[in-house]
């Protein structure tokens, strides 16, 4: 009998993760998914659930499962961006991490969050930021990883307000170079008629609203939350009974800052569109 010669073992897929608490809303893995199914790519994409104050062992468990990198979501970009062993200059500008990438001996750490706002408004919903007046709701996290990008687009303005006063202060001095920054508590916005209101806080996640009066946009202006949910949500609500002629949510940001991630561990770059629309189209539950 002839012995058949040895069969390869079958290459092992692409094990990833996004690591947060709460994790179960993410779609993160079917976004991912997609991306692996273009690009002939077997990608196996986990939720991660850490506890709080576990961020590290959870990172440390997946490096040592095989993982390439992880996604990191609300409360730890913070404590990815302490974890890491290099950063990238978006990451440093941001102070915080939303990417790992796991090298043999070294993580490092990138944060896509703003590319992913970015290119949502200008490339998908065609919004301007150039030359615009801009108001960010949150000085957190979230906030900070955007604005460098966002300064970067030249709006004529962009405000920073928040339910402290003085952590939002803190803030804008960190990007005082950057561009014609202002900021003030909530209850307290000095400016009305702005083009694009972000909500950047977590509010929406509980489904409440930070107290906004309305008069805060201009007629026909822009209103976009980084929480994506299909049934719209209270600040987007808010935005279309205040005139706005757009309001969106955080869905096309998940999409772009996701493919820059996959492109950050793969070496290639998805097409976002058809991945957005079939998300759309058929909502994920």
């Amino acid at each position: 009998m002839t012995q058949q010669p040895e069969q390869p073992a079958r290459q092992c897929c692409l094990l990833l993760a996004v690591v947060g608490n709460p994790i179960a809303h993410s779609k993160s893995p079917q976004i991912h998914k997609a991306f692996g199914e273009q690009l002939g790519i077997d990608v196996d994409y986990r939720k991660t659930l850490a506890e709080i104050g576990a961020f590290a062992s959870c990172v440390a468990e997946l490096r040592a499962n095989g993982a390439r990198g992880c996604n990191v979501t609300i409360p730890f970009k913070q404590d990815a961006f302490e974890y890491c062993d290099r950063l990238s200059e978006r990451a440093a500008q941001a102070g915080a991490v939303n990417t790992l990438i796991f090298d043999t001996e070294v993580c490092r750490g990138d944060n896509t969050d703003g590319f992913g706002l970015v290119h949502d408004l200008v490339n998908n919903l065609h919004v301007a930021i150039g030359g615009r007046r801009i108001l960010v709701l949150g000085a957190g996290g979230a906030t900070r990883g955007v604005l460098a990008p966002l300064l970067a687009q030249g709006p004529q303005s962009l405000h920073v307000a928040n339910r402290t006063a003085g952590k939002a202060r803190t803030l804008i001095e960190l990007f005082a170079d950057a561009g014609n920054l202002s900021s003030s508590g909530l209850a307290d916005i000095p400016e009305r008629d702005f083009d694009l209101i972000i909500n950047a806080t977590a509010a929406s996640l509980g489904q409440s609203l930070p107290p906004l009066p309305d008069t805060l946009l201009r007629n026909g202006g822009a209103v976009y939350d980084l929480v994506y949910a299909e049934a719209g949500t209270p600040f987007l609500h808010w935005g279309e009974q205040a005139g706005a002629s757009l309001a969106a949510d955080g869905l096309g940001m998940l999409v772009e800052q996701a493919a820059e991630s996959f492109f950050l561990w793969t070496g290639r770059r998805p097409r976002t569109a058809e991945v957005l629309e079939a998300m759309r189209a058929r909502p994920v539950k």
